[in-house]
């Protein structure tokens, strides 16, 4: 088909990933296209086959099989879409890896990484260079993903750094992890802390360097955070979900962003929640009694 619009979700087969699909399909044009990644060909399968079905939907909805953790595939997809249709209006990195209270941290450190930072830095990588003017490339994190939320002795490993040195920290922290030197180091035990950090310091160093040609273009590139939702993710680690949003909810505001007429400068390359770009100094590091995944 000759699509007009090309939008890509990765983690799209179910909770927040799949509600950001439902309301790109609902809202962008008959002509356009609409990518639901996941690793699972059947859920795939089965995902891309209900939003299709569902009355809302406008937007043509193609399943693509896409693992996150492998790097490759993700770049060979990003260079046959712009090789197909000349680049991607929408890219929302989504894919988040699932881990349970009780299981060992350090035991999931490699999935858990790979999916959340390694990818995102490869989706960075590959789709930077083929977002159309007006584009936007936006990495799902949360409010944990401010600086202040680590050590002040890892400060300098995200604070105006390149992508290469987030990269360089985030492997740093994974060897410590497997050689148990990682809290003496002052890396916090929960794994989502220094993930969600990293995340938005690997959006920070791609969108410093392509800042000025970006906000002429009206393109976007920036890290969202949702807020409290209630997904299979999140709910083993919340008693008390009266705040918490549904999948849908919680999809507004990200797609507030694309849809955006006019986008804020202050945005670019910064951690948005609510419509609201949070200071990268702000935090605290998280206590015992903190949950995980706060939002």
């Amino acid at each position: 088909m000759n699509a007009s619009r090309i939008a890509l979700v990765t983690g799209a087969n179910q909770g927040l990933g799949r509600a950001l699909v439902e309301g790109l399909a609902a809202r962008m044009g008959p002509d356009d296209l609409v990518l639901l990644t996941g690793r699972s060909r059947q859920r795939v399968d089965d995902a891309t086959r209900q939003v299709a079905h569902l009355p809302g939907t406008r937007s043509h909805v193609q399943g693509q099989v896409l693992d996150v953790t492998d790097t490759g595939a993700i770049a060979h997809l990003a260079d046959e879409l712009h090789q197909r249709y000349g680049g991607v209006d929408v890219v929302i990195s989504n894919a988040v890896a699932r881990v349970l209270p009780g299981e060992s941290q350090a035991a999931r450190a490699d999935e858990f990484i790979d999916v959340s930072n390694t990818a995102t830095h490869t989706i960075l990588r590959a789709f930077g260079p083929v977002l159309r003017p007006r584009g936007r490339l936006l990495v799902v994190a949360s409010s944990l993903g401010t600086l202040g939320h680590l050590d002040p002795r890892l400060h300098h490993l995200f604070d105006g750094v390149s992508l290469d040195q987030v990269e360089y920290a985030v492997e740093s922290w994974r060897t410590a992890l497997h050689a148990g030197t990682a809290e003496e180091a002052g890396w916090p035990r929960w794994l989502n802390v220094p993930s969600k950090v990293a995340q938005v310091a690997a959006v920070r160093a791609i969108a410093a360097e392509r800042r000025d040609d970006d906000v002429a273009a009206g393109t976007l590139i920036a890290a969202v955070c949702p807020g409290m939702v209630d997904t299979p993710t999140s709910r083993p680690w919340f008693s008390d979900y009266s705040q918490a949003q549904s999948p849908a909810q919680a999809a507004r505001a990200v797609l507030g962003l694309v849809f955006a007429e006019h986008i804020e400068p202050a945005f670019h390359g910064e951690l948005v929640r609510f419509g609201k770009a949070l200071p990268w100094h702000a935090g605290t590091p998280p206590t015992e009694q903190d949950r995980m995944l706060t939002p």
